[in-house]
């Protein structure tokens, strides 16, 4: 394969392969890539790409990979301009015929600004997105009718100011509303509100959060459509949207609404559209870019996600579904709470098991006579446990509870305050599959409980086929940093290598001298 003719300085030495497009080039721009004639997808040619010998790489997105099999021309242009920086003539996979990047029904996909093949507005004719505007035009008015005044937002928006048209790059379509109240709790009572009229309208709405959702539209070949509303609110001066938003804003910019042009349809749009759009896509967004990243400010995310998003996090995407995969069966108590007993026995008198999964570890030590809570926030963990130490006689019972918000671990970290006798808290591979966040709250909860008590926990320190699922191996160093920081004192550490610790139920043969990959630490807070 031979490289494409140089480019100028934005892109030169072109070539691609099985693992994506190689060129050099200093210029941060956005680029397209089409295969024959149809649009795949676009990047950045410094932000999106890796570094590589003397030049850059963009690797082939995952959800691309599978249609990468035949002979294609993969030509780059730049995304304003549309001007060709270079093309190459290419066999991947196979070699076989030519790519097709396409649905079972033959409909051209595209990659959309996160990478995922979408069936995008470029393809489809006016037939096509005829239904996808009366749908709008359906709900919109379903909103106004329920009380709040809704308008065309993020990707919708942007495509109905800055072309009159939607997007070529885009595949969905969004709506916005911004309440009247100011406080979140009356937020999400309205938004729950709004969800009851549409359907009691006949639409069936899927609940993303606490003030975002998708309604459901029938369209006249039985196909149903999702339309996304994001609910948002100002508060002390600033817009929050659902989606991610918040931005110093004035409500004069958003009402009475004005109207703006979308294929054709005058649609409802915020009175002064351009400062909802800087807030979304920032100063730039006259000019288009099809491989847009929105980076969340963490302290955005927090706020959102502590007021609206709740116990979503993480738990219906990765634990419900493996707690559902394993159901929830660790029956035996692990080496580690093994070894908490040989050290406390006789003096602990109740034993907090943070992260509890199943719940087995609680069990072992309710068994022993110690009183024992175990706290998780994926209920499906430990819900059979649970009925079981409803219905027995042991110290025992189970509690939810999330280590990431921080409404949950204070109040907790009040109530156990209040246990008397000499406590001791276990967090088994707990701060290795947590947020920096969550491990924060980890400490907070343990020096707010113990009062003098021990924090037993145990991390994985180098990476291992035997750590459990969701496990990542920590920076120690780090780590004990954070816990000096917190006020913590480290009186006891252990390393382990395989031959030393019972992992999974079964003794992994190690070697005499096999590095450490878990590590064990009792802290203590005076």
């Amino acid at each position: 394969m031979e490289p494409a003719p140089p480019a100028g300085d934005l892109l030169t030495a072109l070539s691609v392969d099985d693992d994506g497009i190689a060129f050099r080039g200093t210029e941060d721009r956005s680029v397209d890539v089409r295969f024959d004639d149809q649009r795949i997808g676009s990047f950045w040619t410094q932000r999106d790409t890796v570094e590589q010998g003397p030049g850059r790489r963009w690797r082939w997105p995952d959800a691309l990979r599978p249609y990468l099999n035949g002979r294609t021309a993969v030509t780059v242009l730049d995304h304003v301009s549309q001007a060709p920086l270079g093309a190459v003539e290419v066999a991947l996979g196979t070699g076989e015929g030519r790519v097709r990047v396409a649905d079972a029904k033959g409909n051209p996909l595209g990659l959309d600004k996160s990478n995922r093949l979408r069936r995008l507005f470029a393809s489809r004719s006016a037939e096509h997105t005829e239904p996808l505007l009366d749908a709008i035009e359906k709900v919109l008015g379903a909103l106004t009718a329920a009380g709040v005044r809704p308008f065309i937002a993020y990707g919708t928006l942007l495509g109905a100011v800055r072309e009159g048209a939607l997007i070529g790059h885009d595949s969905d379509a969004d709506l916005g509303y911004v309440s009247a109240h100011e406080h979140p709790y009356d937020v999400v009572l309205e938004s729950f509100r709004l969800q009851r009229s549409l359907v009691e309208l006949g639409y069936p709405v899927t609940r993303y959060s606490g003030i975002a959702f998708k309604v459901g539209v029938r369209e006249g070949d039985g196909r149903m459509r999702g339309l996304d509303v994001f609910g948002g609110f100002l508060r002390d001066g600033h817009l929050h949207l659902m989606g991610e938003v918040r931005a110093p804003f004035r409500m004069e910019w958003m009402y009475p609404t004005s109207t703006t042009t979308l294929e054709g349809r005058e649609l409802p749009a915020p009175r002064e559209p351009e400062h909802l759009l800087a807030a979304m896509y920032g100063p730039s967004w006259r000019v288009p870019d099809p491989a847009y990243k929105f980076e969340t400010p963490p302290s955005t995310y927090r706020r959102l996600s502590g007021w609206f998003r709740g116990t979503q996090a993480n738990r219906e995407r990765v634990w419900d579904p493996f707690y559902l995969r394993t159901h929830g069966q660790q029956t035996s108590p692990s080496a580690f709470v093994r070894w908490v007993l040989r050290r406390e026995r006789g003096r602990a008198e109740t034993a907090f098991d943070v992260g509890c999964g199943a719940g087995a570890d609680a069990a072992f030590l309710a068994r022993q006579g110690i009183a024992a809570a175990g706290f998780d926030y994926a209920r499906r963990a430990f819900g059979k446990r649970a009925k079981a130490a409803r219905r027995g006689r042991l110290p025992l019972r189970y509690q939810w509870m999330s280590l990431t918000e921080l409404r949950s671990v204070l109040p907790l970290g009040v109530e156990l305050s209040q246990v008397s006798g000499t406590k001791v808290m276990l967090a088994r591979h707990v701060a290795d599959a947590t947020t920096a966040y969550g491990r924060a709250n980890l400490l907070r909860l343990a020096r707010m409980a113990l009062d003098g008590g021990r924090l037993y926990l145990q991390v994985a320190t180098a990476p291992s086929p035997d750590l459990p699922y969701g496990v990542r191996p920590l920076d120690l160093d780090a780590f004990l940093a954070e816990i000096d920081r917190s006020g913590g004192r480290v009186v006891a550490r252990h390393d382990l290598t395989r031959d030393t610790v019972r992992v999974r139920s079964r003794i992994d043969a190690g070697t005499p001298d096999a590095p450490p990959y878990l590590t064990r630490l009792v802290v203590q807070w005076p």
